[in-house]
C-alpha cells in the first residue's frame, strides 16, 4: 500500500503521517515538521523535503510554501575540550 511508504527515512515518518498532519491543518513545511519530525533527521531534509513539498502543493498555493528554518550541523566534541576551555 502507498501509505506505508517512508517519506523521511531518518525519522521513520510515513506518508500517511504527513497526510494526517496536512489534514489536521499543517499548511507549511514547518507545520508538518512540528507535527511529524520530518526533515529533522541526520540528512536535515535533503532526502525528504522535496517529497513533503510535493504533498503540500496538492493542497496549498505554491507561493505560500516556504522552506523551513535550517540550522548548521552540530558536531560531537570530547568532554576534555570543554574542560580545557573553562580556564580561559
Amino acid at each position: 500500500m502507498m501509505n506505508d511508504e517512508f517519506i523521511c527515512r531518518c525519522e521513520e515518518v510515513k506518508r500517511e503521517e504527513i497526510e494526517k498532519a496536512i489534514e489536521d491543518g499543517a499548511t507549511t513545511l514547518a507545520g508538518v515538521k512540528r507535527r511529524t519530525r520530518v526533515c529533522m533527521g541526520l540528512c536535515q531534509g535533503r532526502t525528504c523535503q522535496r517529497l513533503v513539498t510535493q504533498m503540500l502543493l496538492k493542497v496549498e498555493d505554491p507561493a505560500q510554501i516556504k522552506p523551513p528554518t535550517s540550522r548548521p550541523p552540530v558536531r560531537a566534541i570530547k568532554i576534555g575540550e570543554i574542560v580545557e576551555g573553562e580556564d580561559e
